[in-house]
């Protein structure tokens, strides 16, 4: 207990310097706008986006459980589902206080799946205890801009340097799928504090900027333990704003414990990712890659007997991921075009479990969406048609594949190992509607 005190104390000490510093470079920024204060009328804008389908199953990968492999929407399945499913409503509203002073609000239902629907037994989804569509508290958020010249300070809950600035946007089909990296979890909004830059060369043609955060690591969640999570990011377009490159890299301990015997590892319980995120954009296409690493220390718990013992070995693994996207016009503002390919490999080292000495079983990654026996390769075609402004109807192909990264030999290691290559394919007419902002895919 006065370990975990002192570590407390320590945190809280860290983070009150850091709110005095910023606050205290601010001051001088904001006496400078105070003769425009008077001039500013407050104002807010409602804001809101819905996109759900038609989806048929064709195809499902029954591996393992019965259930089938994977994580992602249509993982748990069956074949021959078809069903009308809303997998995303929005109400934001964005307020400016003052000119250097604005929030952000946003009320957010998200995947409609509760145990037992359409054969799904993983997800709890966004549902009352009566299985009811209902929302959440996903943003919350205030903005001071220019706390420092070119540089806002946001406190609250917000999104993160994983999508924002970048990767998602310029994707631009969220309706359709997520991001890689936002497929296995990476978070996309959490709660915390943040530094956003943004800056011009002279001549406009080129931008860069960053954006630095500490989160709780916990999404819209309480925080539940001592570690905080850090993102760091940084980007910059070039050639007249057509080539953009991005880093980002983020950091959390998860669990950081001595060993409780002889018989077991000291455990250690980490996660380190780098992302570089390119794109080549112009107004009639855009071509992207993303590309991610991912180290998790600690997160494969292994059993082996020694001199007639039982031991337990705690092995890290890593996950690496990259995907290619394609999207543009084929008729005007009406008819689009998009594609994708991801290949997601969380089982890069297995044979640092597999390979241990006497080794009978493995368990699951704690962290579910790497688990090292399965992987994935991602496949997404479809259309975009845009009858009229922010509204579009797009029929697209989802097939998402799996296979075991383990040899014959070690089938027996885990329960959903198997020589059996499977899918989950999935036909869809996707709605997408927004307004009061921006739409991502207008051209």
């Amino acid at each position: 207990m006065g370990n975990k005190g002192f570590t407390r104390n320590r945190i809280f000490k860290n983070n009150l310097i850091l709110l005095v510093a910023l606050i205290s470079m601010a001051q001088f920024s904001f006496a400078q706008k105070q003769d425009s204060v008077t001039e500013f009328k407050p104002q807010g804008k409602l804001w809101g986006l819905t996109f759900g389908d038609y989806a048929y199953k064709a195809k499902n990968d029954t591996v393992g459980d019965g259930l089938g492999r994977g994580s992602n929407q249509y993982s748990k399945m069956p074949e021959n589902a078809k069903f009308f499913q809303f997998r995303r409503v929005y109400l934001g509203y964005n307020y400016d206080m003052l000119p250097n002073l604005s929030a952000e609000f946003l009320l957010a239902a998200e995947d409609e799946y509760y145990p037992g629907s359409i054969g799904n037994q993983s997800s709890t989804g966004d549902v009352l205890t009566n299985n009811k569509f209902a929302p959440y508290l996903k943003l919350a958020n205030i903005r001071w801009k220019n706390i420092f010249k070119g540089t806002d300070l946001v406190m609250g809950e917000m999104s993160t340097p994983s999508f924002s600035m970048s990767s998602e946007p310029v994707w631009g089909y969220r309706s359709v799928e997520r991001t890689v990296a936002d497929m296995q979890r990476t978070f996309s909004f959490d709660q915390g504090a943040a530094l956003q830059g943004h800056y011009n060369t002279k001549n406009g043609k080129t931008s860069y900027g960053y954006n630095f955060m500490v989160g709780n690591g916990n999404a819209s969640k309480a925080e539940n333990d001592l570690f905080p999570w850090f993102y760091a990011d940084v980007w910059a377009k070039f050639f007249d704003k057509k080539l953009i490159v991005d880093i980002y890299n983020d950091y959390t301990k998860i669990d950081w414990n001595t060993a409780n015997d002889t018989n077991t590892d000291v455990y250690h319980h980490d996660r380190r990712m780098t992302k570089l995120f390119v794109a080549y954009t112009v107004p009639k296409f855009t071509v992207g890659a993303e590309v991610f690493s991912n180290t998790l220390m600690g997160d494969v718990t292994a059993y082996a007997i020694v001199n007639g013992v039982n031991k337990t070995y705690y092995r890290t693994t890593v996950a690496t991921s990259f995907s290619l996207f394609a999207r543009g016009r084929v008729y005007k503002d009406k008819l689009g075009f998009f594609a994708r390919y991801d290949n997601y490999n969380p089982g890069n080292n297995i044979k640092d479990v597999t390979g241990i000495p006497n080794v009978i079983s493995y368990n699951q990654a704690p962290t579910s969406t790497y688990d090292p026996t399965n992987k994935e390769q991602l496949v997404i075609l479809g259309f975009d048609y845009t009858p009229m402004p922010n509204f579009h109807l797009m029929p697209n192909f989802y097939m998402n594949t799996y296979n075991t990264t383990l040899s014959a030999k070690d089938y027996g290691l885990n329960p959903k190992a198997s020589s059996v290559a499977g899918a989950d394919i999935v036909y869809r007419i996707t709605l997408y509607y927004i307004f009061g902002k921006k739409d991502p895919v207008r051209y």
